[in-house]
């Protein structure tokens, strides 16, 4: 096999590689809130809702510490954003809400 070769599929004939767009923009990135057994609310993001639920109620591995002693978790609210930069965004303001405000999202 010659120098300039490869088998792996991630090499362009020319010899550069392929580059993928970075997750955070080739997916829909949700922002959500979960309500704990102890009726307390978490607020997180992610790019596959019902694999994280999963995860946080132990089903998978990659739970948050917070919800792992409080489970079972629900999901309470979720929206959109239209990438992971928006979604942290939105997650840190809806982190600052008054558990009122954020028991107003859940009820939309």
């Amino acid at each position: 096999m010659e120098a300039n070769q490869t088998h792996s599929k991630n090499f362009t004939p020319q010899g550069g590689t392929k580059k993928s767009p970075p997750l955070s923009q080739t997916s829909t990135w949700f922002v959500y809130l979960l309500r704990c057994a102890d009726q307390s609310l978490y607020c997180g993001i992610t790019t596959n809702l019902n694999k994280r639920l999963r995860q946080h109620n132990g089903a998978l591995v990659g739970g948050a510490k917070y919800t792992r002693v409080r489970q079972p978790c629900q999901l309470a609210y979720s929206e959109k954003a239209q990438n992971r930069s928006h979604a942290s965004k939105r997650e840190a303001e809806i982190k600052k809400m008054t558990k009122v405000a954020k028991e107003s999202l859940c009820l939309k």
